[in-house]
């Protein structure tokens, strides 16, 4: 298939053509002309490289109440991605390499956006023994990334064996950092709040003390970690001090925790229970600098769909999480770019260059350049619209901006040179 996007602005810079032709950019010019090429007209619209999701829950195998891989992949399309991780806490748990293998197959039957599985740490997420890294990474599926999310490798002489293991395989581990003493019954962030309002606190050194044995101990093995969902701005200083130090790691921020506020827990609606939990103005703020200066080095949505029977509960029986995906870059624009925090350049080194990057895949992240893989979007950005649950491409309707009016759309999104989305609509 050709196409040819008329008149769109890379990384926000100067109109200009882009011809897509067997899967890769072929041209980018002023004025191109193809005979019996698609035409797409993207005047006063942004070209990005299509986004790529370190973070993304599936659900799929075990939970396709809550999400399957089409229709999360769909999402994900919708959002601007081309590619995502799929963790691994499903059931059955992705620690072997048949189960990572199976996620990897259904994301190719989607065809949608390229479906990364994550491999887990340890056999179940039991944080006891670890699993089979080497034969997933050996697998099909070509496993780079090995996360328990959901649960932290709280033993520091197993999270070592980890390192050791996965720095072998040219693999990256990425922590749920979380003391699991320091949290139980943990509702929401340890402050103020969260004593008037009877809700057990979830204190910041919670993550903080995980994230600096963690950093330490890459440091001695010599091997890349990764920083699940960053949520406080002692994290935010500890990642400083560890990167001027050259230790190998990386972390990632949610949008939530970058537009979002424990004062939202007021309302006692469990759709913005999530874990980590949103925290102070003061965190939000640090994220964000964080983000823009590159000591935070992306953002993951952990997309993280649920039942409809999981999330409409009290608070304290109400699962953890929220949707993500087609609200990602959204919130981006009005957290950083409206902000001034980031340009295009920065969004798209965030949400694509780098995430590819840690997460060792081909063909992501590359420049809007001719030669380059005909992975992108276009985006709308002086487009504002309110949120609407229901009209979302997930199973699930945990929304946390359920009614906000947020800045920016996705128009269209190129797969490969195949489009995934146009009109602001998938096309298959």
């Amino acid at each position: 298939m050709t196409t040819l996007i008329k008149g769109a602005r890379v990384l926000g810079g100067e109109p200009a053509d882009l011809l897509l032709e067997d899967g890769r950019i072929a041209a980018v010019g002023r004025r191109l002309s193809v005979t019996g090429a698609d035409v797409v007209d993207a005047d006063g619209l942004v070209a990005l490289p299509g986004l790529v999701d370190l973070h993304t829950h599936l659900r799929e195998p075990g939970r396709e109440d809550a999400e399957t891989v089409e229709t999360g992949s769909r999402a994900a399309a919708l959002g601007g991605y081309t590619a995502v991780h799929a963790m691994a806490n499903t059931d059955p748990v992705a620690d072997t390499a048949g189960v990572v293998e199976q996620v990897w197959r259904l994301g190719r039957q989607a065809g949608l956006v390229d479906v990364v599985p994550v491999g887990a740490v340890t056999v179940g997420l039991r944080g006891e023994r670890l699993a089979e890294l080497g034969a997933m990474a050996d697998s099909a599926a070509r496993v780079r990334v090995f996360s328990d999310d959901g649960h932290c490798v709280a033993d520091p002489a197993l999270m070592r064996r980890a390192l050791e293991y996965v720095k072998a395989l040219d693999g990256v581990v990425a922590q749920h950092a979380e003391e699991p003493r320091l949290t139980v019954g943990a509702q929401m962030n340890e402050g103020d709040r969260s004593a008037r309002l009877g809700l057990t606190g979830w204190p910041a050194a919670a993550e903080e003390a995980v994230i600096a044995r963690d950093v330490l101990l890459a440091q001695h093995v010599g091997a890349r970690l990764h920083v699940c969902h960053v949520s406080t701005a002692g994290s935010v200083e500890i990642l400083r001090w560890a990167k001027s130090r050259g230790v190998q790691v990386t972390a990632e921020v949610t949008p939530h925790h970058l537009l979002l506020t424990e004062a939202l827990a007021e309302s006692y609606d469990p759709v913005f229970k999530v874990n980590p939990p949103l925290r102070t103005d003061e965190d939000v703020q640090a994220l964000r600098q964080g983000l823009a200066d590159g000591t935070v080095d992306a953002v993951a949505t952990d997309h993280a769909p649920h039942a409809v029977e999981d999330k409409e509960s009290e608070w304290a029986q109400a699962r953890p999480g929220m949707l993500g995906l087609e609200q990602a870059l959204p919130v981006v624009v009005e957290a950083l770019v409206e902000t001034g925090l980031l340009d295009w350049a920065g969004v798209a080194d965030r949400m694509s260059v780098r995430p590819a990057a840690i997460g060792r895949l081909d063909g992501h992240g590359r420049p809007v350049a001719p030669g380059e893989p005909a992975n992108l979007l276009l985006l709308d950005p002086a487009a504002r619209a309110a949120v609407d649950p229901a009209a979302l491409a997930s199973r699930s309707r945990n929304s946390p901006y359920a009614g906000r009016e947020l800045p920016g759309r996705v128009v269209a999104t190129f797969l490969r040179g195949e489009a995934t989305v146009l009109d602001g609509k998938a096309v298959r």
